[in-house]
């Protein structure tokens, strides 16, 4: 189910304080290719190893945060750099 419409206005990046818009599809496609690759890490180093079913990016399309079970994963250790995907 997608994230609730009024959550999404007030949902801020806790590192850049931006807005955050759900991934569109190709986006998520784009990273779970990736993923499904073995080359896409969190900010922590660690390396993410299951798709990626709903996710949110930043407005300057930096930063992804996963959404699990409808609830956003605003955690900056968890969250996914765009920069490691090739014309993201």
């Amino acid at each position: 189910m997608p994230i609730d419409r009024k959550l999404l206005e007030i949902l801020r990046c806790p590192i850049t304080k931006q807005q955050v818009f759900p991934l569109s599809d190709v986006q998520l496609a784009t990273i779970n290719t990736e993923i499904a690759s073995g080359h896409v890490l969190q900010v922590d180093g660690s390396a993410v190893t299951k798709a990626i079913k709903e996710g949110l990016i930043t407005e300057n399309r930096n930063r992804v945060y996963r959404v699990e079970q409808d609830i956003p994963i605003m955690l900056e250790d968890e969250s996914i750099l765009t920069a490691q995907f090739k014309d993201f």
